[in-house]
């Protein structure tokens, strides 16, 4: 990046931040604070601040305009020590990072950044249904990261204290690491007969059961030979086994439907160990595992920016999710409304505020959020007004 470049940008997010008042975290004064500025080539970060080091926060940004901003999501009796032994822990939020480009599926070199954002958010969906659903987390804020994905922080008080073995048991969890799966099924009484049954009431159990029961609904709506072909296709099942468990979906699906996996001999069992592998590839979340184990982890400021793309790291509603979308709804106003003249070092397809066209090369004058986010994407220098 060339050095009119960063000026310019440098200028413009302290701008940015003159206007903007960026909401403090919870317990802002207990928190590491850190920052990249626009230093020619720098990637280090100032870091071991505290709030009390750093003045009023909108002031601080819009004096010194950072590159990129972070605080911890440890909280410390004393956050402004030189070193992690002396700030003296107290506990921490429990964060999950959602990376685009570390999906599983999605290749960098031939997935679009919007593509990548796209496929994230279905992930974060994903996400959120263990954490809602699975752990019953009440306090969480969901924040798109301003670059390749999303974070979700949960501050319930009980996972404040956990330390990196417990928050690990709850990646491998989420990541379905070594599940047992026999322990998806407990023994139920009905009407004085004890029998198998998959747990339905949560977890993965309730995961597979769905799976389960979906699949029977569709083989009872195809022909005999489509169906027995389907049940063919998974693992540990062949003509004879499909034949049997096809039999107990069409004659005995209220025994299906309450997953009782002893229905009609092994067939239903060797059914469900088939679709829990499906489940598995399927509905693990990808999350950053060190990023969720790690009980001092510095996390990206919400309401701040992210000068890899210019883009405002933007907290979310629970109910904003669905219809959130990054490349227009994270540009921030700010940066509406005025051309600058730019040079297009790395023409090519874009996808940015609602619309996807081709990038040509060289001297352009672009919308000023649209110039700004190919600078910092290392797309685009500067150029003299």
């Amino acid at each position: 990046m060339e050095s009119r470049t960063r000026t310019y940008l440098e200028g413009r997010f302290g701008d940015y931040y003159r206007r903007s008042e960026i909401a403090l975290p919870p317990a802002a004064e207990r928190r590491e604070w850190g920052h990249i500025p626009w230093s020619a080539g720098s990637t280090t970060m100032v870091r071991h601040q505290s709030l009390l080091d750093l003045g009023d926060l909108d002031d601080f940004l819009h004096r010194t305009a950072p590159r990129h901003v972070y605080f911890s999501s440890a909280r410390f009796a004393d956050p402004g020590a030189s070193s992690m032994d002396e700030k003296g822990w107290q506990s921490a939020d429990l964060v999950f990072d959602l990376d685009a480009d570390h999906l599983p599926g999605v290749d960098p070199e031939e997935t679009s950044y919007a593509e990548m954002l796209a496929a994230c958010k279905e992930e974060l969906l994903n996400l959120l249904s263990f954490v809602e659903d699975d752990f019953g987390f009440t306090e969480t804020a969901v924040v798109f990261s301003g670059g390749r994905g999303y974070h979700v922080h949960v501050r319930d008080a009980d996972v404040r204290g956990l330390d990196s073995e417990a928050r690990r048991e709850i990646v491998d969890y989420v990541r379905a690491i070594d599940l047992d799966v026999d322990g998806l099924i407990g023994t139920e009484s009905v009407r004085g007969t004890n029998r198998r049954v998959l747990r339905r009431r949560g977890g993965w159990g309730a995961r597979v059961h769905r799976r389960l029961v979906d699949l029977a609904e569709r083989l009872r709506e195809m022909d005999e030979d489509a169906a027995l072909e389907r049940l063919q296709e998974l693992d540990g099942i062949g003509e004879g086994r499909a034949e049997t468990i096809y039999g107990q979906v069409r004659h005995n699906f209220e025994a299906i439907r309450d997953g009782n996996v002893e229905a009609g001999g092994p067939g239903t069992r060797i059914l469900v160990d088939a679709l829990a592998s499906e489940v598995i590839e399927a509905e693990t979340a990808p999350i950053d595992e060190p990023v969720t184990t790690d009980t001092k982890r510095l996390i990206r400021l919400p309401g701040s920016l992210h000068g890899g793309s210019g883009l405002r790291v933007t907290p979310l509603g629970r109910d904003e999710i669905e219809a959130f979308s990054p490349l227009s709804d994270a540009v921030p106003d700010r940066f509406r409304g005025r051309e600058i003249s730019v040079e297009v070092t790395d023409p090519g397809p874009t996808t940015f505020d609602g619309d996807t066209f081709t990038i040509e090369g060289g001297d352009q004058s672009l919308e000023e959020c649209l110039g700004i986010f190919l600078m910092t994407r290392g797309r685009a220098e500067k150029k003299p007004e």
